[in-house]
């Protein structure tokens, strides 16, 4: 056995346990612009595998001057959330002249892990396409080779649940109006606007007239709620910039606060409980209160999202 750059290259007689794909008239895979071939499923270990042949090398990782192989785990969408399969395996290529096999695994003892997110184990440079072309190597003969795989699956375990957080590049954001109309004869501990959209979530704005928590009977209350938090998926969570804003009528100096808050289904509601002291809300001199109606402004920027693991 020949070790070298991490793998071990070895001849044997027999011929590979689960799987071959033979291939006539190779040549014309890169002719017609086969850069990758999947060859159909097979069962080994209890799961269902493929192998993945990139006939003048992977370019997507820049391979040249080689044929890549790999062997992929098939259906991993049906793997459970956390679920790890620990996996030696061989990959064949059939010498046709002396009638056996070249053989290249990974260093001997070591396990490669397939999962949701690593589906695809092998050899970007499994071998040169100068070897095997050379006809006296009996790889290719009449434009004819084979391929072939054994796969003997070690341990499986889960690793539990996780999470996948993605950060927002391009943001949009979004701003909702909200016409409050006869503030001194709202009558209900909060108010609160019509649902609204932004960013794919449901939203609405709440007003508490006679404050909230530390605001209560001294000021205002204002704040940004999910419209149904039960609509979001368990351990997700929205990173969102909002701003509350309320109208000077008048002078157009707006009381406006803003700020970063994670929204999920256990906080599904953020914002201020010392929004503005209602004596200057109600002041006739700020225009915040013009004729018992105010307007309430929402613009909210979503950030990131979280979700679990699939």
């Amino acid at each position: 056995m020949d070790v070298k750059d991490g793998f071990a290259r070895s001849i044997s007689n027999s011929s590979p346990t689960h799987y071959v794909v033979k291939i006539q008239s190779f040549s014309l895979l890169t002719k017609n612009s086969i850069e990758r071939y999947e060859s159909g499923e097979f069962e080994a270990g209890g799961y269902k595998w493929k192998l993945v042949l990139y006939p003048s090398g992977n370019k997507k990782k820049n391979v040249k001057d080689y044929v890549s192989l790999y062997l992929a785990l098939d259906e991993a969408s049906s793997l459970q959330p956390g679920w790890e399969i620990y996996v030696n395996f061989r990959l064949f290529l059939h010498d046709q002249n002396k009638d056996n096999y070249l053989v290249v695994q990974d260093a001997p003892g070591k396990e490669m892990r397939f999962h949701k997110l690593k589906v695809e184990w092998g050899f970007d440079q499994f071998i040169s396409l100068k070897e095997f072309n050379d006809g006296s190597k009996g790889y290719m003969v009449d434009d004819i080779c084979a391929f072939g795989a054994e796969v003997f699956v070690c341990k499986e375990r889960s690793i539990g649940k996780g999470e996948s957080l993605m950060m927002v590049k391009d943001t949009t954001t979004y701003k909702h109006v909200w016409e409050v109309t006869n503030f001194p004869k709202l009558d209900s501990e909060c108010c609160e606007s019509k649902p609204f959209n932004a960013g794919n979530y449901t939203w609405k704005i709440k007003l508490y007239p006679k404050g909230k928590d530390v605001g209560l009977g001294n000021y205002l209350s204002l704040y940004l709620a999910l419209a149904d938090p039960t609509t979001l998926p368990q351990g997700s969570k929205i990173y969102a910039q909002i701003v509350l804003r309320i109208l000077d009528q008048k002078q157009g100096k707006h009381h406006f606060g803003k700020a970063n808050y994670w929204f999920s289904t256990s906080s599904f509601e953020n914002g201020a409980a010392k929004f503005i002291v209602l004596s200057n809300f109600t002041s006739q001199n700020l225009g915040y209160l013009v004729k018992d109606n105010c307007t309430v402004e929402a613009e909210v920027t979503i950030l990131g999202m979280v979700g679990t693991l699939p």
